[in-house]
């Protein structure tokens, strides 16, 4: 098509524009723009899910990787010399032993079933971040013994309506909390610290010394886990492989590898939901742009007859008619780019809280672009249709149609 063409269907795209109903026209645009926001919004919380539960597993409960005794072995044997070989390993930046067992607690005449989790702090401040969210009390000190720090969600509260699951019922710093172990043994132990992290797979805790636990279960220098932090995020499965190269001889998963199915299915619910809410959008996209341009098309028959008539050619009216949907789709786009960075703003400040913890909207480039291209494509599509129709008549048939 020449240059003139395209020229000419400007031109009456233009006009059609500037003469046609502003409210119509406001309305369309407006919906588009709802659509590009609902096209980018999911898949934003998606990543911001998937980032805030790749963030917590590292920083809160397990590192980047998870050493586990040998197949059949209930603990890993001589966890000082490994711990000590790990270290010296290129791009490790700590390890930290733990001991994880079963244990019932009791206070004030509630009893529960939970774990415990002993571990040495000097060690664990260098893998994890769980020191740093005490609301009350201290944390751990490695020759700490008949003091316990309790996760929030453990610990619970006094008025039990404020627990989302069952608690202790609200012990505080300074109160005494009677723990059996797996073993048999009781001790009563001051609560010295509440711990609340966000992640309920850490906060539904109880935490010792390694020091006690060991003299509890007198299993001497071992361990159930050891975690360990590399210096960089990301490359969990190449740093796995580097262990095993130095000759780490237990079983070593990544976090993604421990923490199992339960995030990434809830992922897989939410993207199935988006690819849902997707469509449902296009087509919503797709029926507005066609009933307003079908519209536009029938109300001009008359005009588009006379268009033909003087020796336009109904390529060039049906361009002009694709020109006005890509005034539409565009200015939809832009209205969408403005809610949206609203929507992630106020997001960022006011994030979702999930039961995994507070979720923030993660933007990026690929599903901005994806949505202006399918915004694109479904008003092309239905831009076309309606105007190619319209543009087929007989001449003599379109100039009495309005008649």
């Amino acid at each position: 098509m020449s240059l003139l063409k395209v020229s000419v269907a400007f031109f009456l795209a233009l006009k059609s524009v500037q003469n046609g109903n502003r409210f119509t026209l406001f309305l369309t645009i407006a919906i588009m723009g709802l659509v590009f926001v609902n096209l980018v919004f999911l898949p934003s919380i998606i990543s911001g899910v998937i980032v805030n539960y790749n963030a917590q597993s590292i920083d809160y409960t397990y590192g980047n990787l998870v050493i586990e005794p040998e197949e059949q072995e209930i603990y890993i044997s001589n966890v000082a010399s490994l711990q000590q070989k790990v270290n010296q390993i290129p791009n490790v930046l700590g390890s930290s032993p733990r001991i994880q067992i079963g244990a019932t607690y009791n206070y004030r005449g509630k009893t529960m079933s939970g774990s415990l989790v002993a571990l040495t702090p000097r060690y664990d401040e260098q893998v994890t971040k769980i020191h740093t969210k005490i609301i009350d009390g201290e944390f751990l000190s490695d020759s700490d013994t008949d003091s316990i720090v309790l996760g929030a969600t453990l610990a619970g509260n006094i008025d039990k309506t404020k627990d989302k699951t069952d608690s202790l019922g609200g012990p505080t710093v300074g109160d005494f909390v009677r723990v059996t172990f797996n073993n048999g043994v009781e001790r009563s132990m001051k609560v010295k610290g509440i711990l609340s992290s966000g992640v309920y797979s850490v906060d539904q805790f109880g935490f010792i010394s390694t020091k006690e636990m060991q003299e509890v279960l007198d299993i001497g220098d071992k361990a159930t886990l050891l975690l360990v932090k590399m210096a960089e995020n990301g490359n969990e499965n190449q740093d796995k492989l580097l262990l095993m190269e130095y000759g780490i001889r237990e079983e070593i998963k990544t976090y993604d590898e421990k923490s199992g199915r339960i995030v990434k299915d809830a992922v897989t619910a939410f993207e199935i939901i988006n690819a849902i809410s997707t469509a449902v959008s296009l087509v919503i996209a797709i029926v507005v742009i066609f009933i307003v341009i079908f519209i536009n098309t029938i109300n001009k028959r008359r005009q588009i007859g006379i268009l033909k008539a003087i020796g336009i050619h109904k390529n060039v009216i049906v361009l002009s008619y694709i020109f006005q949907v890509l005034f539409i789709a565009t200015c939809g786009s832009i209205i969408g780019l403005i809610l949206a960075y609203i929507l992630v703003t106020y997001l960022n400040i006011n994030p979702l809280v999930f039961p995994g913890g507070a979720v923030y909207p993660i933007v990026e480039a690929g599903p901005f672009i994806r949505s202006m291209i399918f915004l694109y494509l479904v008003s092309l599509i239905s831009g076309f249709i309606p105007s190619y129709k319209t543009t087929n008549e007989p001449i003599l048939e379109a100039i009495r149609g309005q008649a």
